[in-house]
């Protein structure tokens, strides 16, 4: 079993049966240009906060690994909003989507 706490998000995929290790970001997999992903990074990861928080329905997320200062990775996430075409400056807040509810 695995000695990290727990993930809790939609794109984390883990396989512990019977003496498997096999551990993957399905968001970041789909990213054929990211780094290497790895079950740290899940720690740091804006992903789940912004699944929660988001008051867009339809949000589509691309998320990538990257450097910075050279050897600090982290995750870097691009939004839109699928309903309205959008690109989502702060994923969590669609302009649009925001107007519809205000209606």
């Amino acid at each position: 079993m695995p000695a990290s706490d727990p993930v809790n998000c939609r794109y984390y995929y883990a396989d512990f049966f019977r003496g498997r290790d096999y551990e993957e970001c399905r968001l970041i997999k789909r990213n054929p240009d990211s780094r290497p992903w790895r079950r740290p990074l899940c720690d740091t990861c804006p992903v789940p906060r912004i699944l929660r928080e988001t008051n867009c329905h339809e949000i589509a997320l691309e998320a990538s690994v990257t450097k910075r200062w050279g050897f600090v990775e982290r995750v870097e996430v691009y939004a839109v909003c699928a309903k309205h075409l959008l690109e989502l400056n702060d994923p969590r807040h669609c302009p649009r989507c925001a107007e519809e509810e205000g209606a």
